[in-house]
């Protein structure tokens, strides 16, 4: 493999790093389950107090108009779940203090297939509030009871004194949440203290990840690093280091798993990395939505389809689970009007830079790979009824960037979503997550049939109804690819990270929300209270609800939910 070494002097650098962390580990032993829960809740509040300049930070480097709708996609994914998460993990420590397991208190029920299933939202009454109609679960491997999951439940922090030695987190560039959300549950979950290396783009974020994590920093737990390839590369084959965690593509993990020349690729064909230690990574890989066909009003269409356009489209479309491709029914009398809508929600979502590195040569591949491939705007791709019997690298290559194809599949509602969800098996590349989208009045005459195919499906987090990225905020779900994948046929990953309750060796996280929004929810019978999510692109008051949920986030409080309420309601 070639590759650039980095100077002698940030040599140095990195191996005194190295040194304080390896002294570190000894110190992070010593630290009981009081002293490790208080470390969290003090980077609960310097993440609150950083909220500002994080937001700064993100929209600088994103190039977003302070004045956008979309400054709130930074709230919602980049301070939110750290404070979520940091206040979860506590909440999951202090029952292990308390010799209780992290499991008491959630509902533990069943699956198909024999599973179990710990329903983790809503968990208290303000997500009954917030997050009306919304639900969650992690459903465990076949054969697993629920006993078992209760007294494995705890992870690394079961015994805390047996560390895990030393991790290097390569940090993603696109989510601002993901590197710390990592740094902490590798110190958590796995006992490891942790280098961070930030991506590149997020360099502008140093200082205050910095400030966020000092309390981590203070004790030797943590340290953060800067730079390219070269820099990474000596990290993680330090000889000190021990594990690998890595957000990106599959091409960049096997990059550093097994190299990038002409004897490296055979040697991944052999199964033989050159990076001889655990890797574990979260890689994205291309997200189906699947719309199963029904009777849908005018206002569902349009919702929906605002719905899935938010799927491609939140930050940029640079998203490790933004939906790449739409399967319809070919047979459904309402597919034109619902392409039409889609196709207007592409079109009328606010326009914005593309930030990410690449995305306009990725961009222009889709183009040159269709030639019906349809440019919105300068940066958009919609590409319409690709050929199931050769759909072309759309099924195949994670664009990462504004692109978004339809694929039709014949049948009725059942017929249709059996085979939705073997293509989504056996023809796309990654199993990260997968959304359905199907009205109530489809789903229960689905009946067991939608359970059976949720079930089937080999994705590390399915939504109903819901896009997946509601799992990605959800603090004590999991997140990452369905598990089985090996370094040399990673797909979207090893592993998973989030997962606050800290459930040993889950298998998926089930999402469900509401087919419509407030006011229509609960004139159609629905139990949801809940608008059109902040989330969604298309979401005018996005900017403020999100500072005002994360405002709630920070310190929970029945008086801050009047203003949230209003301004939700005016998104």
């Amino acid at each position: 493999m070639t590759t650039s070494v980095p100077a002698a002097d940030q040599v140095a650098a990195i191996d005194r790093t190295i040194d304080e962390l390896v002294r570190g580990e000894a110190a992070w032993a010593g630290r009981g389950l009081a002293k490790r829960r208080e470390l969290l809740e003090r980077v609960h509040a310097a993440a609150a107090e950083q909220a500002e300049a994080w937001v700064r930070a993100a929209v600088a480097y994103k190039r977003l108009p302070d004045d956008s709708p979309l400054v709130g996609e930074e709230w919602i994914t980049g301070l939110y779940p750290v404070l979520t998460s940091a206040g979860a993990l506590a909440a999951s420590i202090r029952a292990l203090e308390e010799d209780r397991s992290p499991v008491d208190g959630f509902s533990v029920g069943s699956a198909p297939g024999g599973r179990v299933a710990v329903r983790v939202l809503p968990h208290s009454v303000w997500d009954r509030l917030l997050l009306s109609g919304f639900s969650a679960e992690v459903w465990m491997p076949p054969g697993i009871t629920a006993e078992t999951v209760r007294d494995r439940a705890g992870l690394g922090q079961r015994h805390p004194a047996d560390t895990g030695g030393v991790g290097v987190v390569l940090g993603a560039g696109n989510i601002t949440s993901i590197p710390i959300l990592d740094v902490l549950y590798e110190l958590y979950a796995h006992n490891r203290v942790v280098a961070l290396k930030l991506n590149p783009v997020t360099d502008g974020l140093f200082d205050v990840f910095s400030r966020v994590l000092a309390p981590l920093i203070e004790v030797g737990a943590v340290r953060l690093l800067t730079g390219g390839a070269d820099v990474g590369t000596h990290l993680v084959h330090h000889p000190e280091i021990g594990h690998v965690h890595m957000t990106g593509s599959a091409a960049t993990h096997d990059a550093i798993v097994f190299g990038t020349g002409a004897e490296d690729a055979a040697r991944k064909k052999a199964g033989t990395p050159l990076l001889d230690k655990p890797v574990t990574s979260e890689l994205g890989g291309v997200s189906p939505t699947i719309v199963v066909p029904g009777a849908w009003s005018e206002a569902d269409l349009r919702f929906q389809a605002e719905h899935i356009a938010t799927q491609r489209l939140h930050n940029g479309g640079y998203n490790c689970v933004a939906s790449q491709v739409v399967a319809v029914g070919s047979d459904w009398s309402q597919k034109d009007r619902f392409l039409a809508h889609l196709r207007a929600a592409l079109s009328d979502s606010p326009a914005r830079p593309a930030y990410y590195p690449g995305s306009d040569d990725r961009v222009a591949q889709a183009v040159e790979s269709y030639a019906d491939a349809e440019r919105i705007g300068r940066s958009r791709v919609f590409i319409e009824n690709i050929d199931p019997a050769a759909p072309g690298p759309a099924l195949t290559t994670e664009y990462f960037a504004p692109v978004l194809a339809v694929l039709e599949l014949p049948g009725d509602p059942c017929q249709f979503l059996g085979e939705a969800v073997r293509i989504a098996n056996e023809k796309f590349t990654g199993t990260l997550g997968v959304n359905l989208v199907a009205h109530p009045r489809t789903i229960a005459e689905l009946g067991s049939a939608l359970d059976e195919a949720i079930a089937e499906l080999r994705y590390g987090t399915v939504a109903v109804n819901a896009w997946t990225g509601v799992g990605y905020l959800t603090a004590t779900a999991t997140w990452g690819a369905y598990p089985g994948h090996r370094v040399d046929d990673v797909q979207s990953g090893i592993g998973v990270v989030h997962n606050a309750v800290l459930l040993d060796g889950p298998e998926r996280t089930v999402v469900r929300g509401p087919f419509r929004p407030a006011p229509r929810s609960v004139l159609h019978g629905e139990m949801s209270i809940s608008p059109k999510p902040p989330w969604f692109v298309t979401n005018r008051t996005a900017a403020t609800t999100g500072r005002l949920l994360t405002d709630f986030a920070a310190a929970p409080r029945l008086s801050a939910l009047p203003r949230i309420f209003a301004s939700a309601l005016r998104g």
